[in-house]
Order: C-alpha cells, then sequence, then structure tokens
C-alpha cells in the first residue's frame, strides 16, 4: 500500500515519520443513484486517530451530499461522483482543522470536549491546546458523537503507586525471610559449637578415671587413648574466658579469700579509671574545632556543613534507599536538610539541569518516601537552589516539575499549594512563578478535563 506525509507542508520530507495511506475511492451506480466509495477510509481514520466516521461526514458537509458511513462493514458512501483529486484535498483541510496542532503541526493531537461544549485538540509533542472553530458544520456532529476517552492521568498514576506498594510489601516479606534464615544459621552454629566441647569433656573425664583405675597390664591401651584425645583437642579452637566471675574463681584458686577481695578492688577501680578515660577521648575527638563552633554560633556554618556531609554520602557510592537513613541521622531542621541535599545534588550542574534531575529522580523519590508532607519540603529546597543558582535552572523550572511528576516524585496536591504560597508570599514578579505558570496551568486543565471524564 502507498504510504505519503500527513499534512501537505511536510510531503517533501523523506523522514517524516507520520505517514497515512493514498486515498482510493471507486464509482458505484448509474443515474440519480450514482455513490462514491472511499475504499480505504478507515485504514486512513486509524493513520490520523480520528474515527472514519468523522472524515465522511466531513466529506459530505463540505460536498453538500448525503454521506454515510457503516460501522460494521466498514463502507464510506459520499452520494454523488467525485474525483480522488478533489476528496484529497478536502481531507487535507480536515487534516489541518481536527488533526494538526496550530501551535508546532504535528498530527499525534487528541481531540477534547470541555464543559462548555468547545472542542479543542491537545497536543501531545508539545503540550499545546488548540480552539477549534466551532462555526464548521462538522463540530455538532462530533459533539454527537465525542471519542472514545482514553484512561486519564490520575488513573496511570494510581496503577504506578499500587504496583510500587505491592513491590514494598514483597521486599518486606523477603528481608522478614532473610532475617528468619540468618537466625538458624546462627543457632545451627551455636550449637556446633557447643557440643564438641560437652563431648571432649566427658572423654576427658573417662580418660582420666581409666588413668587412676587401670592395672600396669593395660597401660598400652591407655596411652593411645590418650593420643586420641590429644589429636581431638588440636582440632578445638579454646578460649579464655574473661567475664569477671571467672577471674574471681582463678583468683581465689590461687589466693586466699581476703587477699582475693583486695586484688578485685583494685581491678574494679582500673576499669572504672580506663571508662572514664575512655569516654573523655571520645568526647574530644567528636568535638568540633573552636573554627566551627563559632561559625555554628553565628548562624553561618550549619548549611555548609550538611551540604559537605551530603557530599561526602555521594562520593561513597551510597545508594538511593540508603539516603533514606542518612537524612534522618543528620542534625538541623528538616527544611535545612532537604536544601542541603538538593544542592549537594545540583552543585556543579550549569547546562541540561532537567536531564540530571532525571537522572537522580530515585534519590528524590527516597527523600520523600517516609513523608508526603516532605514534597512541599523538596518543592521549597528547589525554588532555593534556582534562585540561587545561575538563570539555567530557572529557566527550566516547568520541566524540572514535568519530570518530577512524571516519575511519581511530586504529585499535583503538593505542587499546586507550593505554587499558591509562593504568591501569596509577596513574589509575584519572580522568574520562578513566572516560568512555573504553564506547567501549573497545564496540571490545572488535566484535573478539570479527568472531572469531566
Amino acid at each position: 500500500m502507498a504510504l505519503q506525509n500527513i499534512g501537505a507542508s511536510n510531503s517533501d520530507d523523506a523522514f517524516y515519520r507520520y505517514k497515512m495511506p493514498k486515498m482510493i475511492t471507486k464509482i458505484e451506480g448509474r443515474g440519480n443513484g450514482i455513490k462514491t466509495n472511499v475504499v480505504n477510509m478507515v485504514d486512513i481514520a486509524k493513520a490520523l486517530a480520528r474515527p472514519a466516521s468523522y472524515t465522511t461526514k466531513y466529506f459530505g458537509c463540505e460536498l453538500g451530499a448525503q454521506s454515510k458511513f457503516d460501522e460494521k462493514t466498514g463502507v464510506s458512501l459520499v452520494n454523488g461522483a467525485h474525483d480522488t483529486a478533489k476528496l484529497a484535498g478536502l481531507l487535507e483541510n480536515f487534516i489541518k482543522k481536527y488533526v494538526q496542532c496550530y501551535g508546532c503541526g504535528n498530527p499525534e493531537t487528541e481531540v477534547l470536549i470541555t464543559k462548555s461544549q468547545m472542542i479543542q485538540l491537545k497536543c501531545a509533542a508539545c503540550g499545546f491546546v488548540s480552539d477549534v472553530d466551532m462555526r464548521d458544520k462538522l463540530t455538532t456532529f462530533i459533539l454527537k458523537n465525542p471519542p472514545e476517552t482514553k484512561k486519564g492521568a490520575k488513573d496511570k498514576k494510581a496503577m504506578r503507586r499500587a504496583e510500587k506498594e505491592r513491590l514494598k510489601e514483597g521486599e518486606a516479606v523477603d528481608e522478614e525471610q532473610k532475617k528468619l534464615k540468618k537466625e538458624k544459621e546462627v543457632k545451627k552454629k551455636t550449637s556446633t559449637k557447643d557440643g564438641p566441647k560437652k563431648v571432649i569433656s566427658a572423654k576427658k573425664k573417662a580418660s582420666g578415671s581409666d588413668e587412676e583405675g587401670t592395672p600396669p597390664a593395660i597401660s598400652h591401651q591407655v596411652d593411645e587413648k590418650e593420643e586420641a584425645d590429644e589429636d581431638e583437642e588440636d582440632d578445638v579452637e579454646w578460649q579464655a574466658d574473661t567475664s569477671m566471675e571467672a577471674a574471681r574463681l582463678r583468683i581465689q584458686e590461687q589466693l586466699t579469700s581476703v587477699t582475693a577481695d583486695m586484688v578485685m578492688l583494685s581491678t574494679k577501680e582500673a576499669e572504672k579509671k580506663s571508662k572514664a578515660s575512655i569516654k573523655a577521648s571520645d568526647s574530644l575527638e567528636n568535638a568540633p574545632p573552636l573554627e566551627e563552633n563559632s561559625k555554628i554560633e553565628n548562624g553561618g556554618s550549619t548549611h555548609e556543613r550538611l551540604v559537605e556531609e551530603v557530599k561526602a554520602n555521594m562520593k561513597k557510592g551510597v545508594t538511593a534507599s540508603q539516603f533514606q537513613s542518612i537524612l534522618g541521622s543528620l542534625s538541623g531542621s528538616p527544611q535545612e536538610i532537604m536544601t542541603s541535599f538538593f544542592e549537594a545534588l545540583f552543585d556543579c550542574v550549569e547546562k541540561g539541569f532537567t536531564k540530571e534531575v532525571s537522572k537522580k529522580k530515585s534519590y528524590l523519590a527516597a527523600a520523600v518516601a517516609q513523608d508526603e508532607k516532605s514534597q512541599l519540603l523538596l518543592l521549597r529546597a528547589m525554588e532555593a537552589f534556582c534562585v540561587k543558582s545561575s538563570s539555567a535552572a530557572l529557566k527550566e523550572v516547568a520541566l524540572i516539575l514535568k519530570a518530577l511528576y512524571d516519575a511519581d516524585v511530586l504529585e499535583e496536591e503538593y505542587i499546586v499549594q507550593w505554587y499558591k504560597e509562593g504568591l501569596t508570599g509577596g513574589n509575584k514578579d519572580s522568574l520562578i512563578w513566572k516560568n512555573s505558570k504553564p506547567f501549573i496551568e497545564w496540571l490545572q486543565s488535566a484535573e478539570s478535563e479527568t472531572e469531566e471524564e
């Protein structure tokens, strides 16, 4: 089947990817019953992503003739004898009005019907929403026969969330099973370690009794038993018991009761002194230097310290799932921790900020996984970074929000709340609100469309 590019303006582009079959017509009947049959109307309508009844009805409206499309057989008929070139020209007008985006010219659009009974074309490539001229005759037919609605963005997001919850539950079950296996292995090891010692002690007792009560005639057999016992003892690793009770017993065996008590008192005092010295050394090692203490008192070093800690963890190759516990261990307010975390992730980024955000979306998702309200903290951290950094990040604010929204890191509710709080805060003229406004409007329009559906 011969194919051609969709849209007359793209006819000379050999690499244009949107194509449709060339129209094939056939004139049937005679006299007053003559009709033109568009043989491949179904294939053309599939390529344009529009119902075949729309194109057939458009031909009838423009030619002033009766037209009919049979849904069962797929036959498209227009009364009268019409040339293929004439019908192809009318199809081109249909494509310009009801298929191509008015902004970028891309045919990848979807027909939407608003609450006020207006027809719009939403472009999947650039996001532009085109308003169709409602004076055209075909618009009344489209309003009476609306296209089939697709699943909304909210339904898709709900499916993604359900899948994530299932995965989390499965991971939790796997971890519990691993813990149970480890506990069983530890019990087995401890039981095997205790078993040989008991056997050896029993053997030693038996050998001792033999040495005491055996006559000289069977001394050779006793020697063989002792050699076997010594071989078994070589395979066992013996450890001295260093507990306080064992030390007391050993001392009492060697000294009298009075001297034993004196020795134990001296050992207790030595242990107390050693513990006190260890605590003092630990406090000195963990204490920050005088310069850092003075900076913290002045209030200028907490943010830098948090940024450096996050960068150090990133250099160690910490995974996204491990970042939850790391962020929880940092000292500071939740907003300070989130702001420093965002700055540490994108510190040296100057160009292609959106690409870097999509690369590190797993770390951002881990930062907001514990609490949904932490999404506001992440948005404020992004706001502070964009205002502080170069103008390149400010220009890409809308793209950053869309990337995080598509990755299920941010939700509509918190994005809109953050935007409204920013406008009411007194910085209405800031570039971050102007640049993020198109995405917010797109979000709100998508919500209204899903409500209508």
